[in-house]
């Protein structure tokens, strides 16, 4: 029964969070106190939660446009930006062979920058503009290849917006703070599985300009757009 269970928790665990010699070292040895193969656990543990998280970090702010009706205060050149660069870390990530829990979350939240890109442009009336615009500025590959599309750039463009708008709109708090937490677990699972300094660049800048628009989040939290602070009144 034992060697069952044993070879049930290899099953699970080798090759997806541990290779074979880790699972040696940390469950027949039980060296529970093996750096090195904690760090490779803890990495792959946290890359594929990022990557499964990712499947819902932007619903919310696709739900938030969806409610309200309105795209008021998002920065649509930033989320144009930011699907291009997201298309540059997977092409990157994919010519370097780096494992899917590196980067997969890419994939995810490249498909729902998409829907939010549309529902911005459909709540401009900007359809059919933008929807020929869409193209050319995924093209931009050897612009987003070059630095992984300057993350630094597509954060920083809403943070402008939020500031001079005086008020952060329709931004989801929910998917800005899971952003913000999970481009900080990346710096980790960066430099542990890739050992990429580009990569793990990436992300230490991201973090920073994720952290400054949560914190434009909580500022303007009681902000309202100046044509409903009129309706209220």
């Amino acid at each position: 029964m034992a060697a069952e269970a044993d070879g049930a928790l290899k099953r699970l665990l080798v090759p997806i969070l541990l290779p074979e010699k880790c699972y040696d070292q940390l469950f027949v040895q039980w060296d529970l106190l093996h750096v090195p193969c904690l760090k490779i656990l803890l990495s792959k543990g946290l890359g594929l939660g990022i990557v499964a998280g990712s499947l819902l970090v932007k619903l919310p702010q696709v739900f938030k446009i969806l409610g309200a009706k309105s795209a008021e205060g998002l920065s649509l050149q930033s989320i144009m930006l930011d699907l291009v660069a997201l298309t540059g870390t997977m092409v990157y990530s994919i010519t370097n062979n780096f494992p899917f829990s590196s980067w997969g979350e890419a994939l995810f939240l490249m498909l729902q920058t998409i829907t939010i890109c549309f529902l911005v442009m459909h709540y401009r009336e900007q359809t059919v503009k933008g929807a020929g615009d869409l193209p050319k500025n995924r093209l931009h590959g050897s612009w987003a290849l070059s630095d992984l599309g300057k993350p630094d750039d597509v954060e920083l463009l809403q943070a402008a917006t939020n500031y001079h708008n005086g008020h952060t709109g329709q931004l989801s708090a929910i998917t800005v703070f899971l952003l913000f937490g999970g481009s900080l677990a990346r710096i980790f699972t960066s430099i542990q599985e890739t050992g990429d300094p580009l990569m793990a660049g990436t992300f230490v800048v991201s973090s920073l300009c994720n952290g400054l628009i949560a914190a434009q989040l909580l500022f303007y939290w009681n902000a309202k757009p100046p044509h409903k602070q009129k309706k209220a009144q």
